[in-house]
């Protein structure tokens, strides 16, 4: 009868397996938290600035080509620039 002849830790034992099964479990669901939140509010982010850069580029260039006056140009701009 292997295990039961009461050489094992006893009651302390089950205390630490417990608490040892509720850290790791916690640790796991910690880092599925942290994965799921980090993609994607960083990908939202990266491509709201790439695309507002990217819009008073192409507004720049408008505008340097002689396409759009500087009345549209300073309009337009500072629609791109208004906080939303």
């Amino acid at each position: 009868m292997y295990g039961w002849s009461g050489d094992g830790w006893g009651i302390a034992g089950w205390i630490a397996m417990a608490i040892l099964m509720i850290v790791f479990w916690g640790g796991v669901a910690a880092v599925v938290v942290v994965l799921l939140r980090r993609a994607p509010s960083g990908q939202g982010t990266t491509d709201m600035h790439h695309s507002h850069h990217d819009a008073e580029r192409i507004l720049h260039e408008r505008f340097a080509r002689g396409e759009i006056d500087e009345t549209e140009y300073l309009a337009r701009r500072a629609a791109l620039r208004r906080p939303e």
